[in-house]
């Protein structure tokens, strides 16, 4: 069992098919992201204007996931953010971005 989403390490946290995943924007996470989806500031502005894609969210969350669950896909991933809704997504992407902006 993994540990809480910890707010001074810039984690937040997300409740997902009855488990906790806890994304973690890491330099190593980050780069990664950057690599597949192109630059980080780029998707802060698309995401701002409400132009982010469904793909870009999944991405950037699948990259910045701390633990990945047992048997959790890409994909997975993505048919659960879908379950969870758009209006409980928000506020997990808004925290993410801003640690990524901000820093810790």
């Amino acid at each position: 069992m993994s540990a809480a989403a910890n707010p001074a390490r810039g984690e937040c946290a997300l409740r997902v098919d009855g488990c906790e995943l806890v994304l973690r924007p890491s330099f190593q996470a980050l780069v990664a992201a950057e690599q597949e989806l192109g630059s980080l500031f780029d998707l802060v502005v698309r995401a701002t204007d409400g132009k982010l894609r469904i793909g870009e969210l999944v991405a950037l969350f699948w990259h910045c996931l701390r633990e990945l669950p047992e048997g959790m896909t890409r994909e997975t991933l993505g048919e659960a953010l879908i379950g969870v809704g758009l209006a409980k997504l928000t506020p997990v992407l808004r925290d993410l971005l801003h640690q990524i902006l901000a820093g810790r």
